[in-house]
């Protein structure tokens, strides 16, 4: 099967700090692929990169084989337009941080806003869906409620429910629970542990190395702007062959 994402030499610098070197990576259909690593070694970046959130200065990313931010003519690439851009951002579904929810606005029209406002989909269909996607992330009751009455794990579980709403054929997950209290750590996970059952194709930054070892089908290791070793959760977090690897994990198990 085809890659839904694929990374071609990305290379990324943020004024002198070469933050990517030469990143290359693919995704398929339904697969799970956490990334770990320390801080500052370019995991959330990558995402960024991948999402268009950053504009990447050598290599591409392809989406189902479109080229993200460019058309190809002959073996030349032109930038696209802020609209066509917008447009293929939505193949790609993120989740950050942070909720960024609209604080103004009820959870269910924090859910339904890009649906209606983006997509341009009937609004009484985008509630129906909106429903759902509570029900799945175990909100139903707080479709009238706004952000600031969420705790920040329920909050998470609404931004998950938000991006899931634009139909994205991936869903980048960027460290969702680190912003958290441990003991709401939990619910958050559990949604993406359904997700990834249920077989959503899904690209994870994390420090939680259970969740990995349990959800993953690839573990990758980055580390200086580098992805220094890939495989199985196994060969990763139990046997890795890169010492750099081994004594990350060595210090986070």
């Amino acid at each position: 099967m085809d890659a839904i994402i694929k990374a071609h030499g990305l290379q990324k610098y943020f004024g002198t700090f070469h933050v990517l070197k030469d990143i290359n990576f693919e995704i398929r259909k339904g697969e799970v692929v956490c990334i770990i690593g320390p801080s500052g070694s370019g995991k959330s970046t990558f995402l960024r990169c991948i999402n268009q959130l950053e504009q990447i200065d050598a290599g591409y990313v392809t989406v189902e084989d479109e080229i993200a931010g460019y058309r190809r003519e002959g073996n030349r690439l032109f930038p696209l337009p802020d609209r066509e851009i917008a447009r293929q951002r939505q193949a790609v579904g993120m989740v950050f941080q942070k909720f960024h929810l609209f604080p103004h606005r009820t959870v269910l029209q924090n859910i339904i806003e890009g649906p209606v406002g983006v997509q341009k989909r009937r609004k009484q269909e985008c509630i129906a869906e909106a429903r759902v996607l509570l029900q799945r992330v175990g909100l139903a009751d707080k479709a009238g409620a706004y952000p600031g009455e969420l705790s920040g794990g329920q909050q998470q579980r609404i931004a998950i429910a938000r991006a899931l709403a634009m139909k994205p054929k991936a869903m980048l997950f960027d460290e969702p629970t680190s912003a958290l209290d441990p003991e709401l750590v939990g619910e958050v996970l559990g949604v993406m542990k359904e997700l990834a059952a249920s077989g959503t194709t899904m690209i994870v930054v994390t420090h939680e190395i259970g969740f990995c070892r349990e959800v993953a089908d690839r573990v990758v290791f980055m580390d200086a702007g580098m992805i220094v070793e890939t495989g199985t959760p196994s060969d990763i977090l139990e046997n890795p062959r890169n010492p750099r690897v081994k004594n990350f994990i060595s210090a986070v198990l």
